[in-house]
């Protein structure tokens, strides 16, 4: 019974801080860095000046309390990340879709122009061909022309 006794006089007293000097927790120093910085940010949304003065000691607060501060901090801070990154995730493909669709655009585009492209020089080989054509007409008339004219010298 009396470590019963020992636990219910344990929950009720309130919790003292532990404090950790930040060398001791086997993080590098940028992770150490990270971890002061949303301590102090944890403690300063709960207007609690514990985890400040730990902070300004190059310690940190590693006590229950402080603990589920800071892990609330985090689980804000990782929504806030995730609901950032699905609005970058939407963007992006807003974007994607937008560029696929201009390339569609200008792809149907330059199909149009290779079409009408075609079609131009379609009629340009007809009109070659007619240019052909009449140029062997009239040499056919000048022919014609120049016996005309020969026999017109015999006869007359």
């Amino acid at each position: 019974m009396p470590s019963s006794q020992h636990r219910s006089s344990h929950q009720q007293a309130t919790p003292t801080p532990t404090f950790v000097p930040d060398n001791r927790l086997g993080l590098d120093a940028e992770d150490v860095a990270t971890l002061r910085q949303h301590q102090q940010l944890a403690h300063a949304q709960a207007r609690s000046p514990a985890g400040s003065q730990a902070s300004s000691q190059g310690r940190l607060l590693l006590d229950p309390g402080s603990l589920q501060l800071l892990s609330r901090h985090f689980d804000r801070v990782m929504q806030a990340i995730s609901q950032r990154l699905e609005q970058l995730t939407r963007a992006t493909d807003i974007a994607t879709e937008a560029q696929y669709d201009r390339a569609g655009n200008a792809i149907q585009m330059a199909d149009a122009e290779i079409a009408r492209f075609h079609g131009i020089l379609r009629q340009i080989d007809e009109l070659e061909n007619e240019f052909e054509k009449i140029k062997r007409i009239r040499e056919i008339v000048r022919s014609f022309r120049a016996r005309v004219e020969q026999m017109e010298r015999r006869l007359g």
